[in-house]
């Protein structure tokens, strides 16, 4: 079976053909307007997957169903974005407005949680029931599986642990809320807090990369394995951060595993080993309970893709 996969973002589309082993047979993106409508994405995006099945010699009565995964609140049962600040759409009825172009079931859902369901298709939670999955970005997103089901919430509002707060009346979050987990953990938190960081210390090695380099998430983990002792609490600081929005999330859920994704996450073991041993002093039965295995996730720029192809098969064979 070939299956079709959509990953949608602020300024591209991504999109993909795969089978149901996670083989991707063709992809490619293209770039969309910036206050692009509803019925323009359906239509741009249907006769996009069209031009992909012609490169892969598939014919459209091949695809045997489309997954999507957007950003904002996505209500999947109803088949609409309900609110997405970074596309700029409300209540758009976007499966209706594919399935005027499309023959084959589509299907849509919020994109941290179709990565999450990717991760448990074909990546680092393989045959897993029970897994979180954080991505580390512009933002903080979560996507959580628990017994095999994505949970969403009422609406498809829930599964926000980025917005949980961590920090009463702390930095200022996008979302209007101050405290949140996303206002300290993100990749743009930790560019905010190196930047502090290098003024406060102007003679440090971070303050000399940043003035060489520019701003970037790698800066404070370069200068912390050369030594540094500012880069060092940096990371530290920012280990820390990500360690108790996690613990948070774990004392609900208890997955089988934690998976870190976004930009971050490339520092491998350096990182995610420090994430691993902070989780694990501050979750609930800490010393008692198993410990809560934490990993990079695998799929990396496919997450989405293949989280989609994910959710298109978990739709056409429900």
């Amino acid at each position: 079976m070939i299956y079709a996969g959509v990953d949608v973002g602020g300024m591209s589309i991504k999109c993909c053909l795969a089978t149901e082993e996670g083989k991707i047979l063709v992809k490619d993106s293209f770039k969309t307007a910036e206050k692009i409508t509803c019925a323009e994405m359906a239509e741009e995006t249907s006769r996009f997957l069209m031009t992909l099945a012609d490169r892969a010699g598939i014919k459209a009565e091949e695809i045997a169903a489309v997954g999507m995964g957007t950003p904002g609140t996505v209500d999947g049962k109803k088949g609409v974005i309900v609110y997405s600040n970074n596309i700029r759409l409300e209540h758009a009825p976007i499966v209706k407005e594919m399935k005027k172009w499309m023959t084959c079931p589509v299907y849509v859902e919020n994109d941290a949680n179709v990565a999450a369901l990717g991760e448990a298709a074909f990546g680092a939670a393989k045959g897993l029931s029970d897994v979180v999955l954080v991505t580390l970005g512009t933002g903080v997103g979560t996507g959580i599986i628990a017994n095999g089901r994505m949970i969403t919430g009422k609406g498809g509002t829930g599964a926000e642990g980025g917005h949980s707060v961590i920090r009463m009346r702390g930095e200022k979050c996008t979302c209007g809320n101050r405290g949140c987990f996303e206002a300290y953990a993100s990749a743009t938190a930790l560019m905010r807090q190196t930047t502090v960081a290098a003024e406060k210390h102007p003679d440090s090695l971070l303050a000399k990369l940043l003035k060489e380099r520019g701003i970037s998430g790698l800066i404070p983990f370069d200068a912390a394995k050369a030594g540094d002792r500012t880069g060092m609490t940096v990371v530290s600081n920012y280990v820390n951060y990500v360690a108790v929005g996690l613990a948070g999330i774990v004392n609900i859920f208890r997955p089988d595993v934690v998976l870190i994704g976004g930009g971050v996450s490339n520092q491998g073991d350096y990182f995610i080993k420090r994430v691993s041993r902070k989780l694990n002093r501050i979750v609930f039965g800490a010393g008692i309970n198993p410990r809560v295995k934490v990993k990079a996730a695998e799929l990396r720029n496919d997450a989405g893709l293949l989280g989609a192809v994910a959710l298109a098969m978990r739709g056409a064979n429900a």
